[in-house]
């Protein structure tokens, strides 16, 4: 057989770029007909048709054809700008040029992180320069730390999920845990919030103890409905013990944290007055800001530590595969309740802070959907990936909270649109545009947290179920 010459490659990729080139404009528009057709059937029953309460109380059938038309249009021509400019483009660039190393997408995450960090620093005065000290309370409070509170627990996800490859449905169970910890204790005890923060934690670090031992012999579908099972008799418990948790009424003033021993309120002994500074609630969003961001970035240092600690090692080999894990020696069932209680704990950091940010929390704030967002932020951020989960969190909170502020909208599709109700079908979408280009999440490089001599790349054929 004759060996193949040196200018193949190079020839298989002219060959490539030039079928990449070609456009085939028939076939573009023949997609887009079909992806219109299959929007128009799919949304003429949720958004063509609203039911409506008039004044008799009688549920009357109104039509929104303005609205499904435009919901049609841009799912069509999506799909004809995708077929007509990104897929050749992909094509071209896949026939250009091989496929970046890891190397640089390390140097680059590594680059990445400084800025970051700097950013979020500065995004206070950033808010305040930009809004005001009156319009910063919202971007500040809504934004930034809302942003953050789910950055955490998807990071405390993370280490069931991601790292030990856990699939756990139930987390908000510990978010829950932590919230009701904080407020009970505070309230009936006068505990400060510097005492119920950790307290909170290691509650919700003993009930996922709890949530593990009887799952230790459970994998996959099966460890995903125990724990869905599990994150839902905790809310019913929540929901039926009106003695102690005051049901679906919840438990409101709840004491908030103070700035070592000073209070932000407008009395002579608050913050504003003990400083001489005019009185203004952006204090205590500001402090609020800080507080969060550092219990995020202490959730992210405890993590990458304990990837290169034994433990975290063992977490990943029991992710890769169970049996060989076994048969290494190592101990599966502290492996999985170590990262039960880990990942439990800074959901129960969450959750304190939480309660002391709201003043007030009822049953209806741990509810499944909330699971379902916080899993969803790993699976999008790409499981085991630190940033992927941090910038899953932004698009996906932030996300929703921009669609308030795009009131130009109601111009386009009327004036009863309210983008915010369309959140869960935009997340849909999303995530199956991820699931085709992304199957392994945004950041979906991983790479090992030990190697021998230089560090390499996991093709994602030698890693367990394809998510490497």
């Amino acid at each position: 057989m004759a060996a193949p010459a040196q200018g193949d490659g190079v020839g298989e990729r002219v060959v490539g770029r030039a079928a990449a080139e070609r456009v085939d404009v028939p076939h573009a528009l023949r997609q887009a007909g079909v992806t219109a057709a299959l929007a128009f059937a799919l949304f003429l029953p949720l958004i063509g048709f609203q039911t409506v309460q008039n004044i008799r109380n009688e549920l009357v059938l109104e039509t929104r054809w303005s609205l499904l038309f435009w919901m049609v249009a841009i799912a069509g021509i999506s799909r004809l700008v995708y077929d007509l400019v990104i897929a050749p483009w992909r094509a071209r660039r896949a026939a250009a040029r091989p496929r970046a190393s890891t190397t640089a997408a390390g140097v680059w995450r590594r680059r990445l992180m400084p800025f970051a960090i700097g950013f979020l620093l500065v995004y206070p005065a950033v808010a305040i320069y930009g809004a005001g000290w009156t319009g910063a309370t919202k971007w500040i409070d809504n934004f930034g730390i809302q942003i953050l509170i789910y950055v955490m627990l998807g990071w405390g996800l993370n280490i069931v999920v991601g790292l030990a490859g856990l699939l756990d449905l139930g987390y908000v169970a510990f978010y829950a845990v932590g919230a009701y910890s904080y407020a009970l204790l505070a309230k009936n005890f006068g505990f400060s919030f510097w005492i119920l923060l950790p307290l909170a934690g290691i509650l919700s670090s003993f009930w996922g103890i709890i949530l593990g031992f009887p799952v230790l012999r459970l994998r996959g579908d099966y460890l995903a409905i125990v724990t869905l099972a599990f994150g839902e008799i905790i809310r019913l418990v929540l929901v039926n013990w009106v003695d102690l948790t005051n049901g679906y009424a919840g438990i409101s003033g709840i004491p908030r944290p103070t700035f070592f021993g000073i209070p932000f309120t407008a009395n002579d002994d608050g913050f504003a007055a003990r400083f001489g500074l005019e009185f203004t609630p952006v204090y205590r969003t500001l402090f609020l800001y800080y507080l969060i961001l550092a219990l995020a970035l202490l959730t992210a240092f405890v993590t990458v530590r304990l990837r290169r600690l034994p433990v975290g090692r063992a977490w990943e080999a029991l992710r890769e595969d169970e049996i060989a894990c076994r048969s290494l020696g190592i101990n599966t069932t502290n492996t999985k309740l170590t990262a039960f209680s880990i990942g439990a704990m800074f959901g129960g950091f969450a959750g304190s802070f939480f309660a002391a940010r709201q003043g007030f929390i009822s049953p209806e704030s741990f509810t499944f959907l909330e699971s379902a967002t916080i899993v969803a932020i790993v699976v999008l951020g790409g499981m085991g990936s630190q940033i992927g989960v941090a910038i899953a969190a932004i698009v996906m909170v932030g996300g929703v909270e921009i669609m308030r502020e795009l009131d130009f909208l109601k111009y386009v599709f009327g004036q009863d649109f309210d983008p915010t109700q369309y959140r869960m079908l935009i997340f849909g979408f999303a995530m199956v545009l991820v699931m085709i280009w992304r199957p392994r999440g945004l950041i979906s490089t991983r790479e090992p947290s030990v190697f021998l001599k230089e560090r390499k790349a996991i093709a994602s054929d030698l890693v367990g179920q394809g998510h490497g």
